[in-house]
């Protein structure tokens, strides 16, 4: 019997897989985000497939979008897990508190992972992975990067006070979490949150602060068997602090043009194969699904090549926004067509539908054969509660 694909949206994953424990509790802003965007898995849902999410808004949301871009997804609430049968759930990511919520809900356990394999997919997403990996992708001089695993309090003050700015992060976090930037000082504070890290986690990763021009991606599916497939690039905004700020809207051919203004394109073709030989040995017998590999073109005045790839900032073993980016891409625009896609927080209650309603009015949508042409277009719907909104804009 063949099993019906059934998605959810979780983004507390990163910190659930973090805590580790079954009985974690998301915070509450986690939990409005994971309400306010549930639908956001039809936009990169295969066909025939269902989408975990309240009745509330959502059914009447995913019929316009069915009229409007022929979305073939069903919506499905929790109490009808409990009668799913062959069901492949297919969350943000896996940790132990989703395994637990969604056998509370009547999930058949048999069809979920183990809880070794979660367990396993904590550890294989522990930052330490990138460590190792960046040190296999320095390819020629055009790449560079360095990253440090750090298990002392010694090492970590010795790493601090050795440079005049540097970037410390968790090992387990993120989204642009986790992350505290130095500046050659290593203060009660930063010892503090070092030995707390570390405590838990097992250590510290520490960073040198390059001169990034541009963000982006290479995306990736494992099939658990050791099958890899190139899923596509992503070129992405960061905010000062790292934190995500959106997507661009773009063909894979205007992404790669675009970052072989710097570096020439065979590099990123040398780079993806060596990638995916890399991704199989670490990942291949073991994991299933998307993951995403976070990059970054550097500038160095003054030297030659005077930009480079930073060919592994971090390994997102999960769906991530990119991928959405991508499907949405891919999907629905027209082939010309470009935009962006963002998530928004709103810090009260009626920003998101005010800011909606302008939107919708400012930049009408214009779809010509299925296709978006130009236009905003709110990804799940907007009530006066939503503190949260995914949308894009084209022209």
């Amino acid at each position: 019997m063949t099993k019906r694909n059934l998605y959810l949206f979780n983004p507390e994953h990163d910190l659930a897989l973090a805590n580790g424990e079954s009985h974690y509790m998301a915070p509450a802003s986690a939990r409005q985000m994971a309400n306010d965007l549930a639908l956001l898995p039809i936009w990169y849902a295969k066909e025939g497939s269902g989408v975990l999410a309240s009745s509330a808004y959502n059914l009447d949301f995913l019929k316009q979008m069915k009229e409007l871009l022929d979305i073939d997804v069903q919506l499905v609430t929790q109490p009808e897990i409990s009668h799913a049968e062959s069901v492949d759930f297919l969350p943000w990511g896996w940790s132990p508190a989703l395994r637990k919520r969604l056998l509370t809900l009547g999930a058949d356990g048999a069809q979920l992972p183990s809880e070794a394999y979660i367990s396993a997919l904590r550890n294989y997403s522990h930052r330490s992975q990138a460590v190792r990996l960046l040190s296999k992708l320095q390819l020629n001089q055009f790449f560079c990067g360095e990253s440090f695993y750090l298990k002392t309090l010694e090492e970590c003050e010795a790493f601090v006070e050795s440079r005049e700015t540097c970037l410390l992060k968790a090992p387990l976090s993120g989204s642009g979490k986790g992350l505290n930037w130095c500046k050659g000082t290593f203060t009660d504070f930063i010892s503090g949150w070092c030995a707390r890290v570390a405590s838990s986690q097992g250590g510290v990763v520490g960073e040198p602060i390059y001169n990034k021009v541009e963000d982006f991606a290479m995306e990736f599916y494992l099939d658990g068997t050791g099958e890899i497939s190139f899923a596509g690039y992503s070129a992405f905004q960061t905010s000062g602090s790292g934190m995500y700020a959106g997507n661009e809207l773009l063909s894979d051919e205007k992404i790669l043009a675009k970052l072989s203004a710097y570096v020439p394109r065979e590099e990123f073709t040398g780079l993806r194969v060596r990638l995916e030989e890399e991704l199989v040995r670490l990942f291949g017998g073991y994991y299933r699904g998307y993951l995403g590999v976070d990059m970054m073109i550097c500038h160095f005045a003054g030297e030659a090549p005077v930009y480079r790839i930073h060919p592994c900032v971090e390994i997102n073993l999960r769906m991530n926004m990119g991928l959405v980016a991508r499907f949405l891409t891919d999907r629905y625009l027209a082939p010309e067509t470009e935009g962006i896609f963002q998530i928004a927080y709103y810090p009260a209650e009626g920003l998101a539908l005010k800011e909606h309603l302008r939107m919708v009015e400012e930049f009408p949508l214009r779809i010509v054969d299925g296709r978006i042409h130009s236009g905003y277009l709110s990804l799940v719907p907007v009530t006066p509660r939503s503190r949260y909104g995914a949308f894009i804009q084209c022209d």
